[in-house]
Order: structure tokens, then C-alpha cells, then sequence
């Protein structure tokens, strides 16, 4: 009844609702990874000895057919992209864990396509493509070193990602906390609308202390 991404890959998971049967299906998977982030429809509440660590209402959005791109900067304004490869792996975790854009692996990068912006040799700025449903591709992990923010990467990649995205026949879609008020407004001036609201949270399974 649950599934999960390997760990070095992405800690998120899922089931079809949170039911006790799904929560044991879920802790039976985890063995040594003892925590997991699940999208809910409603704001979670596990069963006696789940904990949850961390948790955010995200909104889900999704771009409007033929917008790809058209509000992002034009690709003569910023360096040029590169298609980030398993030797950029180290790196890419490195730009996750300071920016914090959500779940990052070093195996992450193995979703889809994942592009970067290189500035004296260093990797400040990178998306790329993550979870996937027939017909919509989500673009995730964008994120800019703070020493180089304000010159428009961001969008840039986004606009890129999203273009190769619909070139496929697909529609490109992205989670944001709600009270992201900056990255919404930054979205949306890109040509998203929000879906709908979710709630993320990461979830850890009872010790087997507290399961005897």
C-alpha cells in the first residue's frame, strides 16, 4: 500500500490515503530509513508513535498551456546552462543543503533533467525535473547561491526546463510553501496558477522500542 524513492535519491513517499493499514504498510518499507515525506490532501494526523518532524501547507501549481518561459529572462541575459551529470553530484547536494529548496539526494539528480549556471567555476544555481504523472513533469529544486541572487537564474531555468517540458507534450507543475509569498508572486508572473493546496509533511515510524 506505500511506496518509497530510495533514500539517497529523495526521502519522499506515498500511499493512497492515510489509513492505519497504509501507515504499516509504510513502516514496514523504511527499515533504516525511519523517516519519509508524504504529500496529504488535508493537514496529517498519523497514528499513536508516528512523530511528525516537519511539516508545511505547500501549494501545488501548474503552468498554463503556451506560457513557458514568456515572462523569464531571454537566455542572452544570464551565462549559459549546463545539464548537470553525476559528477556535479557533490556539488548540487552542497547548493540544496544551503539554500534548503526541499528534499535533495545525491542520487536526486537521477529524476530528469537537472540544469545549472556556473560562475567562476562554481555551481550557483541549478533546477531541474523531479516527481512525474503521465502528461505533467514537476520541476523542483530550484535554488540560487546567496551571493548571486537578483540576476534573474531562477526564472531563467525554470523558463528552460518548462520549454523542454511542453516541447514533450507535457505540462510542467511545482510545489511552494503557502507562505512563500516572494516565490509565488514569482511563479505566477511566470505563467503558474495555483492548483491547489496541499500539506507536506515528514513523517517518522515508531521506535521498535515503542512498537514492542
Amino acid at each position: 500500500m506505500a511506496r518509497r524513492f530510495p533514500n539517497d535519491v529523495t526521502t519522499l513517499g506515498g500511499f493512497p490515503a492515510p489509513t492505519q493499514e497504509c501507515y504499516d504498510s509504510l513502516a514496514a518499507i523504511l527499515d533504516d530509513a525511519k523517516a519519509t515525506g508524504i504529500f496529504y490532501d488535508s493537514p496529517p494526523q498519523p497514528p499513536d508513535g508516528w512523530a511528525i518532524l516537519v511539516g508545511a501547507p505547500l501549494f501545488q501549481m501548474i503552468l498554463e498551456n503556451g506560457k513557458a518561459g514568456a515572462a523569464s529572462p531571454s537566455r542572452e541575459s544570464v551565462p549559459e546552462f549546463i545539464e548537470l551529470t553525476a559528477a556535479d553530484s557533490p556539488e548540487m547536494l552542497a547548493l540544496a543543503q544551503l539554500t534548503k529548496p526541499g528534499p535533495f539526494g545525491l542520487r536526486t539528480r537521477e529524476l530528469g533533467t537537472y540544469l545549472g549556471i556556473r560562475q567562476g567555476g562554481q555551481l550557483v544555481a541549478m533546477a531541474g525535473e523531479r516527481l512525474r504523472v503521465p502528461g505533467f513533469t514537476e520541476i523542483s529544486a530550484v535554488c540560487t547561491h546567496p551571493d548571486h541572487t537578483g540576476h534573474g537564474y531562477a526564472a531563467a531555468l525554470m523558463g528552460e526546463l518548462a520549454r523542454r517540458i511542453q516541447a514533450r507534450g507535457e505540462v510542467a507543475f511545482l510545489h511552494v510553501r503557502g507562505d512563500n509569498t516572494r516565490a509565488i508572486s514569482l511563479y505566477e508572473h511566470l505563467g503558474y496558477r495555483k492548483r491547489v493546496l496541499l500539506h507536506f509533511a515528514v513523517v517518522r515510524k515508531p521506535s521498535e522500542e515503542a512498537a514492542a
